[in-house]
C-alpha cells in the first residue's frame, strides 16, 4: 500500500498457510511442545523491518520481564517477507515460539492447522469487551488473538478539487451513491486534469485484493463466500450482485477513470495531484493532512446499496497451541493489555487505537479530532474477512480473479472460476470440519 504490508497478510502469507494447512491439517494436539525453556519464552514479530512498531514490542517485553522474577520474554524479529514461512515451517516441525503475531484475516486458518492456542487474558487491565470487535481474533466462539489497532479504508480527495467540479464532499449521514460518484469520476476524467481521477492501488500485491475491493463487492450485495455455514461461494461470489461489482470495476477501466495497474507510490501519486480522488488506508492520514492541512477531505466509502463498507483486524497477538509454558505466555498477554500500551502501538504505527480510553490519549484520535473518523469508520463500515480456515485460499482466488478482471477478462467467468476453485478446496479440506 504505500500499500503498507505490515498493516496486511501478503501473499506469501496466503500461500504458504494454505499449502501447509492442506497438507498437513490440524495437528494441535499431541506430540512435542516448544517454545520455551523452562520459564523463558520466545516471542516471534513479523516486524524486524518497521523500527517504529518494534520498539513498542521491546518496551513491553522489558517491563514485562523487569515486572516480576518468574519469566522472561525473548524477542525474535523477522521481516515480514520471512515471517510466515518460518512460521509454517515451524508449526510443521512443532518447534513454534510460545508467543508469535498474527495477521487477524488468518486466526481462523492457523487457529484450525492448529498452530495456536485459545487463550485466557480476563482479568487485564483492558477487558476484551471494550476493544474494537475487528481486533479480537475469535474462531469457534474461542479467542486466539488479540491486536492493540487497526486501520480503515477511506477516500482522500482534495476539498478545493471536488469543489471547483461541483462535486458534493460526502459525509457518514449521506455517503456517495453509486450514480454520485460515477458522475464525479467522469466530471474529473472531462476536465483533462487528471489521466486518472480516481486511484485504487491496482499496482499493489496480495491481501491488499480482498481489503480494498471485497467491501465495495459486499456493499453491492456480493461476497466473497457464503457466510452462512461457509460451504460454498459458488453462487455469492460469483452471483448477480458480484457480476454487477466486478463489471462497474472493469469499467472504471475502460472509462479511463482507473488505471489496469497504478504506480509503485499510489499515495505519492495522490499528493503530486496525478490523481483526485485515492481509495487508501488510514494509515496515510497524518501524511497527507501534513501536505494537504485543511484541504484534505476524509471521504467516508461509497454506498453501492448495501451500505458503505470497509475492511477489518489487523496484526495481532497469540499463543501457539505447543508452548510449553501456557502460563508464562498468558502472563505475558495480560501484562500487555494496558492502556498505555495501546496508546504506543497507535502512536508508534498511526493507526487506530483499538479501545476508546486509548484513544483520548492518541492526537488526531480524540472525540472529534482529525482522525476520530476512521473510528466511526472502523465501528459502523467494518467487516472482518469470512472467519473460515479457507480464507488465506479465498484471497488467492479472488486476487487472480481481480486482477484478470482489470486485465480484461469476462467478469462473470473470472469470478465463476475463483468460486469453482474455491469450492473445490473446501470439498478437498471437507469443509474444514474437525
Amino acid at each position: 500500500m504505500v500499500f503498507r504490508t505490515r498493516r496486511l497478510a501478503v501473499a506469501s502469507v496466503a500461500v504458504a498457510a494454505a499449502t501447509a494447512l492442506v497438507a498437513g491439517c490440524a495437528t494441535g494436539s499431541g506430540g512435542s511442545t516448544s517454545g520455551a525453556s523452562g520459564d523463558t519464552l520466545t516471542l516471534w514479530t513479523h516486524n524486524a523491518g518497521n523500527s517504529a512498531e518494534l520498539d513498542v514490542v521491546k518496551k513491553i517485553i522489558k517491563d514485562f520481564n523487569a515486572s516480576q522474577s518468574k519469566y522472561k520474554v525473548e524477542l525474535q524479529a523477522f521481516p515480514q517477507s520471512n515471517y510466515n514461512d518460518s512460521v509454517v515451517a515451524a508449526a510443521s516441525a512443532r518447534k513454534l515460539p510460545c508467543l508469535l503475531d498474527v495477521d487477524g484475516p488468518n486466526v481462523p486458518n492457523w487457529a484450525w492447522g492448529g498452530y495456536l492456542s485459545p487463550m485466557d487474558v480476563s482479568g487485564s487491565e483492558v477487558p476484551l469487551s471494550d476493544q474494537l470487535p475487528s481486533t479480537v481474533g475469535r474462531y469457534r466462539d474461542k479467542v486466539y488473538a488479540f491486536g492493540f489497532t487497526d486501520v480503515s479504508l477511506t477516500f482522500f480527495a482534495r476539498t478545493s478539487v471536488l469543489k471547483k467540479y461541483g462535486i458534493r464532499i460526502p459525509t457518514m449521514a449521506k455517503p456517495w451513491t453509486k450514480d454520485e460518484f460515477d458522475s464525479a469520476l467522469a466530471e474529473l476524467k472531462k476536465s483533462g486534469k487528471f489521466e486518472y481521477p480516481l486511484e485504487m492501488g491496482t499496482g499493489s500485491l496480495g491481501e491488499w485484493y480482498p481489503y480494498a475491493y471485497s467491501p465495495q463487492l459486499q456493499s453491492f450485495g456480493g461476497d466473497l463466500i457464503d457466510r452462512d455455514g461457509y460451504k460454498s461461494a459458488s453462487g455469492t461470489l460469483d452471483g448477480k450482485d458480484a457480476v454487477e461489482w466486478a463489471t462497474w470495476l472493469r469499467s472504471l477501466v475502460t472509462k479511463g477513470y482507473l488505471a489496469k495497474k497504478s504506480g509503485v507510490d499510489p499515495n505519492k501519486d495522490f499528493l503530486a495531484g496525478k490523481s483526485a480522488i485515492h481509495w487508501d488506508g488510514s494509515w496515510n492520514a497524518a501524511k497527507n493532512a501534513a501536505k494537504l492541512g485543511d484541504d484534505l477531505a476524509i471521504i467516508p466509502p461509497v454506498d453501492f446499496l448495501h451500505g458503505p463498507r470497509i475492511g477489518g483486524a489487523s496484526w495481532q497477538w497469540a499463543m501457539s497451541s505447543t508452548c510449553s509454558n501456557k502460563a508464562g505466555a498468558q502472563a505475558w498477554l495480560k501484562f500487555s493489555r494496558q492502556t498505555k500500551y495501546f496508546v504506543d502501538y497507535a502512536r508508534a504505527t498511526g493507526t487506530i487505537p483499538a479501545t476508546d480510553a486509548a484513544a483520548e490519549q492518541v492526537d488526531g484520535y480524540q472525540p472529534g479530532g482529525e482522525f476520530s473518523v476512521f473510528t466511526r469508520f472502523a465501528r459502523e463500515y467494518a467487516v472482518v474477512r469470512p472467519v473460515t480456515p479457507a480464507y488465506p485460499y479465498i484471497s488467492t482466488e479472488f486476487q487472480k480473479a481481480v486482477q484478470d478482471i482489470l486485465a480484461g477478462a469476462d467478469p462473470k467467468d473470472a469470478l465463476g472460476q475463483a468460486a469453482k476453485d474455491i469450492d473445490n478446496n473446501l470439498k478437498t479440506n471437507n469443509h474444514y470440519a474437525g
